[in-house]
């Protein structure tokens, strides 16, 4: 398998001085400190999870371009820091009709997949649907409505629970119209991102056995990435 001897703890430094110095006069000079210290180990974990995948038979893409970059996006910010102060990967699924492994990156993040963040104080792996798109939305609460059964048998299987406990992401203030206020799923309902996840601690973090952590987690969810990637927007 694929080498990956885990981060070092002088990412996490790197990490925070770039938080106190988020600048191109800083970052420019230590560019290659960045490559070696997250770039080239985030995408070495990438590869070695990609592995583990095949090997294990979950349907998720994991290789060297998984990785987000670390410029920012700051076309219509008002924070205008030229750099991300973490480093981040996303697994799109590949399985089925609806699989969003060819999507582009900008698609792939709005469909089912996994995701790993990295920051000096916070380690996450998760997944599910992050602002999908309305059709896919509807599609969700539909299920929740018509089929209420088999959103519970995923989201509420004990292993699922123990991993990962309950559903998270940003939420509207009332259920949406057209659903009644008092549903004994309301705060399902009014989910707009269908998101769920655990902390990841700075041993695990730091660990060579990252590539197998992340995978653990990935399988225990392997209901929940089928279920949300079967959703079909009408």
């Amino acid at each position: 398998m694929t080498d990956f001897s885990g981060f070092e703890p002088d990412a996490i430094r790197f990490l925070l001085e770039l938080r106190a110095n988020n600048d191109r006069a800083w970052f420019q000079p230590r560019k290659a400190e960045y490559e070696r210290l997250l770039k080239q180990p985030l995408e070495a974990l990438c590869v070695a999870l990609g592995e583990r995948f095949r090997a294990r038979g979950i349907p998720l893409r994991a290789d060297a371009r998984s990785p987000f970059r670390i410029y920012r996006d700051v076309r219509f910010s008002k924070d205008k820091s030229p750099y991300k102060t973490h480093v981040s990967a996303d697994f799109p699924w590949t399985e089925g009709d609806v699989a969003s492994g060819h999507a582009s990156r900008s698609e792939s993040v709005h469909v089912a997949g996994g995701y790993f963040h990295f920051a000096p104080d916070e380690g996450y792996v998760g997944g599910g649907m992050w602002h999908p798109d309305r059709p896919r939305l509807e599609a969700w609460r539909t299920l929740v409505i018509d089929k209420p059964r088999d959103v519970h048998v995923v989201f509420d299987a004990p292993a699922f629970k123990g991993a990962f406990g309950e559903l998270e992401g940003e939420r509207l203030k009332r259920v949406p119209p057209g659903f009644a206020a008092n549903h004994p799923d309301a705060e399902l309902l009014k989910l707009k991102d269908i998101l769920f996840g655990r902390n990841l601690g700075d041993d695990e973090i730091l660990s060579p056995a990252l590539p197998d952590t992340l995978a653990d987690a990935f399988e225990v969810a392997l209901p929940a990435f089928r279920l949300l990637a079967g959703l079909s927007p009408r």
